[in-house]
């Protein structure tokens, strides 16, 4: 997901938070990049012929066979996934078959008289569809064309997010002003502000906006379990001075929890510790502990850097 501007820091504060984020972009090399494209057109055809058995199917039950046979819900996002990136400009002629036959898989859908299929399996594929018809937007007019779906009020909801989640995905110099509103726009759609925030990392200089965001939603517990884990990764890639403050705040007053990645204070422990070099004291590890929690932190640091480039899509209903 456009593996380019990241900056890696360094464990000296001085140096680390002086990093700019998108000053060097680390391209793709020409075999690399050609072998991503090769694998996702393959994985798009894959898909369009799963559509195509499915739209062979003479009644809902052979529909259904054919839909658990084929395993199309993971066939689809990992098609539709790696067809978002930056060069897809290849993969117009894989992604004009597989958004036509979604067109019809819809229509034959819905004359299906079985509320299974009706409930279940249709919203999903219009949500295939939209998440295609974008990423074919994005092959044949670029940037462009994504911002004018974007702000196509008329357009489906679904259909404008995936185009903003593909222009987070590629964060294009000039997308930060459009990025920004979002995060400042109280009341903003969370699955573009989600990915709003996501794309933030890729724009140095901004973590403010991000500070400010988190102390806007930290006291409504649904938005803040929504959004507080993205925010704060956003804020660790970052990496600026500005947002210490509030990772020595949470390692008292954040948020716990199992998962790493959503533990508050396991990823203001690995930020004080990256920046000043000391293990801090914190509300989830006792004095004492101090074996257990270097083990805990190394290991969630290997993890927050393994995923410090990836966007995560959210499901729009």
């Amino acid at each position: 997901m456009g593996k380019r501007n990241i900056p890696h820091p360094t464990n000296r504060i001085s140096t680390w938070f002086s990093i700019r984020c998108g000053q060097t972009r680390i391209a793709y090399g020409p075999v690399g990049g050609s072998l991503v494209r090769v694998e996702t057109s393959a994985r798009l055809y894959r898909f369009a012929g799963a559509l195509e058995r499915l739209l062979a199917a003479p009644d809902a039950q052979a529909f259904e066979r054919a839909w658990e046979t084929a395993h199309v819900d993971r066939l689809a996002w990992e098609a539709l996934g790696g067809a978002r990136r930056a060069d897809s400009e290849a993969l117009e002629p894989a992604l004009d078959q597989v958004d036509r036959r979604l067109l019809a898989m819809l229509e034959r859908c819905r004359a299906f008289p079985d509320p299974h299929v009706v409930t279940f399996r249709v919203p999903e594929l219009e949500r295939w569809q939209h998440a295609a018809a974008a990423a074919l937007v994005g092959a044949r007019w670029g940037v462009a064309g994504l911002r004018t779906v974007i702000a196509d009020t008329g357009a489906p909801l679904g259909r404008r997010y995936f185009a903003f989640l593909a222009l987070a995905e590629r964060h294009p110099e000039g997308a930060w002003p459009l990025f920004e509103r979002y995060l400042t726009t109280p009341g903003a759609h969370h699955a573009f502000v989600a990915a709003a925030v996501e794309a933030a990392r890729y724009y140095s200089g901004h973590a403010d906006v991000l500070v400010r965001l988190f102390e806007r939603i930290r006291g409504d517990q649904l938005l803040r379990r929504f959004l507080g884990p993205k925010i704060i990764e956003s804020l660790y890639v970052l990496g600026e001075e500005c947002s210490l403050p509030l990772f020595e705040e949470l390692l008292v007053a954040g948020h716990t929890d199992p998962d790493l990645d959503r533990c508050e204070v396991t990823r203001a422990l690995v930020m004080v510790r990256r920046a000043t070099g000391r293990v801090a004291q914190s509300s989830k590890f006792a004095d004492g502990d101090e074996g257990v929690v270097l083990r805990t932190l190394d290991e969630a640091e290997r993890r927050f850097e393994a995923t410090r480039d990836r966007i995560v899509p959210v499901v729009v209903i």
